[in-house]
């Protein structure tokens, strides 16, 4: 499946999206992720990786999701790698039952070049999403353009890194999801290497969503990334 008509659809979606929720009322909240994942080859052209990834919310108080995250892939090219993975999530809901929430997902990662001395890739992912809290399943599209740039000429030790990652609903679910415009999430930040080809990722994620009926929420996020390659 090519799934580049619908990436630029989600981009030019949520460029629309930003414009209109900026009149809705937003409720803030500050937060803190981590992602713990390890990625490699598991042999030749076949790759994978695997996340784990807490998230701290209400103010930092409490945890919010935790996902669970691997896929296994197929370098097709250097700069072309696809893959299929799954994912568990669980949402703790405060004096009731934990949400749960099953996800397959396709993924394809491209190498878009170097501009300007850095370097442009994208991450187009296709969800398809299971709740316990209901018996629809989701379609969503995610997209993200990712952009990093050494500090020093000639040098990976420290890169300036920017991302912006778009999600659009397909479709309207019995557990809460609507078709468009989902959420928008952009990350200004650094990427500091570390021994081998592993990197730690430390900066500021803006995460708007959409809550329909005039109301959206904005997490201010605390992110720590740490991807160990082998």
């Amino acid at each position: 499946m090519n799934l580049l008509p619908l990436a630029r659809l989600a981009l030019a979606t949520a460029a629309l999206a930003c414009a209109t929720t900026a009149r809705a009322e937003t409720r803030h909240d500050e937060q803190a992720w981590v992602n713990l994942t390890a990625m490699g080859s598991i042999s030749d052209e076949l790759v994978y990786f695997a996340e784990f990834q807490p998230r701290v919310g209400d103010g930092v108080s409490r945890l919010d999701p935790l996902l669970l995250r691997g896929a296994v892939g197929w370098k097709l090219s250097p700069s072309v790698t696809l893959y299929q993975g799954y994912a568990h999530v669980i949402s703790p809901v405060e004096g009731g039952r934990d949400v749960n929430e099953e996800r397959s997902f396709q993924q394809l990662n491209l190498a878009l070049g170097k501009p300007l001395g850095g370097e442009l890739s994208s991450r187009s992912r296709l969800e398809q999403r299971w709740r316990s809290d209901g018996g629809d399943v989701g379609w969503r599209l995610r997209e993200m353009l990712r952009y990093e740039h050494p500090l020093k000429a000639g040098s990976d030790a420290v890169n300036a890194l920017v991302y912006a990652e778009a999600f659009v609903a397909l479709n309207d679910t019995d557990w809460g999801a609507r078709g468009g415009f989902d959420q928008l999430r952009s990350f200004a930040g650094a990427e500091v290497g570390l021994p081998g080809a592993s990197t730690l990722e430390l900066g500021y994620l803006n995460q708007t969503i959409d809550q329909t009926r005039g109301r959206v929420r904005m997490n201010h996020v605390a992110s720590m990334t740490l991807f160990y390659r082998h």
